[in-house]
């Protein structure tokens, strides 16, 4: 059985490489400021795209969808503020989320959604 830990990076790496098959430059891993984290900031374009990725047993009560609640994506939006004022990047960003589900230590399905909310509901001042 394995941890939340390894299952978490299951996902990440999963949705990792889906991101770079599908053109993508991985920019950041793991970006981590006090009060948020984004699991992957990845580039393809002039867009820049802050991934969030949940990855929940098959048949779990909440689904990794719903898990990406109010509080986590007010949480992204102020990280990603962070980023960008600490990068310097001029670029237009999205809020893309992956949701991974898994049974035992194997991947039955990535599901990749792109644009999965507006952030101009959550924008820190």
């Amino acid at each position: 059985m394995a941890t939340r830990y390894e299952t978490g990076n299951l996902g990440e790496q999963q949705t990792a490489e889906f991101l770079t098959r599908n053109g993508y430059e991985i920019v950041c891993r793991n970006y981590r400021v006090k009060g948020g984290e984004i699991d992957i900031i990845a580039r393809k374009d002039d867009v820049l795209c802050f991934v969030e990725v949940k990855t929940r047993a098959k048949n779990a009560l909440v689904s990794a969808e719903k898990a990406v609640n109010k509080n986590k994506r007010r949480l992204l939006v102020r990280a990603a503020q962070r980023f960008l004022s600490e990068y310097g990047e001029d670029v237009s960003g999205r809020f893309d989320v992956s949701a991974i589900e898994v049974e035992g230590n194997r991947i039955v399905s990535l599901k990749y959604y792109v644009s999965a909310f507006d952030a101009s509901d959550y924008i820190c001042q």
